[in-house]
């Protein structure tokens, strides 16, 4: 599918490691969901995760977004819209360039059984670059990338110029793991981007927080602890009309 990011304001990521709550109409506000999360998470229970929101919400399009080659598989490949990969900046080599290696040789052994279509028929799903940004040191995704140092938001901005300019990339996000970070960041890669998505995602668990991040000028918000923990949080970071 090709995503049609002028029309997603509000993503969901939802972390297969924890439990999904009994309420899944209240995705039905969100306009993406993505599956993912930092530890814990396998290929199995991620597939599990996706297909029973893609059951629940069949209009609605469903990303992985795998931190580790063991998160992904060829039906988990083959039950999303699209594939995100971070590549991680101010990670370690593995998460910028390591993991994807690993991932990818993990499913180019599945190219020898699509004999005469090779990549074309493995790759049908999308697979899409983000670069990536952790900014929330003491988080778990931190920890899992090796990130050891937050970027000051002149870094944020050439990260987010890097991405557009270089590796051109279709999304750059801003990750701040359950703290909310503010605007200032979200700014600075807001002043030099063009036509790369920004998402940022963090603590977003109220209206307010939603308003101020999209107002500072990320094409969208991406919310996940409020959603596992606290459903009525996590309507009120729905914009409306």
């Amino acid at each position: 599918m090709d995503t049609d990011w002028d029309e997603i304001d509000h993503v969901t990521k939802v972390d297969p490691a924890k439990p999904l709550p009994a309420a899944l109409d209240a995705l039905e506000g969100t306009d993406l969901v993505v599956v993912g999360g930092s530890d814990g998470v396998t290929a199995a229970n991620a597939l599990e995760t996706i297909r029973t929101i893609t059951d629940a919400l069949p209009t609605t399009p469903v990303f992985q977004e795998p931190s580790s080659p063991t998160h992904v598989s060829q039906k988990t490949v083959d039950a999303v819209d699209a594939i995100a990969v971070p590549a991680v900046y101010n990670g370690d080599r593995d998460h910028f360039v390591g993991k994807h290696v690993d991932m990818f040789t993990e499913l180019g052994r599945n190219v020898a059984s699509v004999a005469g279509e090779g990549t074309t028929a493995l790759l049908e799903t999308p697979i899409l670059g983000e670069g990536y940004v952790i900014q929330h040191l003491e988080s778990t995704a931190a920890a899992a990338s090796g990130v050891d140092a937050a970027y000051t938001p002149e870094q944020v901005a050439g990260a987010a110029l890097a991405t557009e300019l270089l590796y051109d990339f279709p999304i750059f996000y801003l990750e701040y793991a359950g703290r909310y970070g503010g605007p200032e960041d979200v700014e600075a890669a807001a002043r030099v981007l063009e036509e790369t998505t920004l998402l940022y995602g963090g603590g977003i668990d109220s209206r307010e927080k939603a308003t101020e991040i999209l107002a500072a000028g990320a094409d969208a918000i991406v919310v996940g602890d409020c959603f596992h923990d606290d459903l009525e949080r996590f309507r009120t970071t729905i914009p409306t009309e």
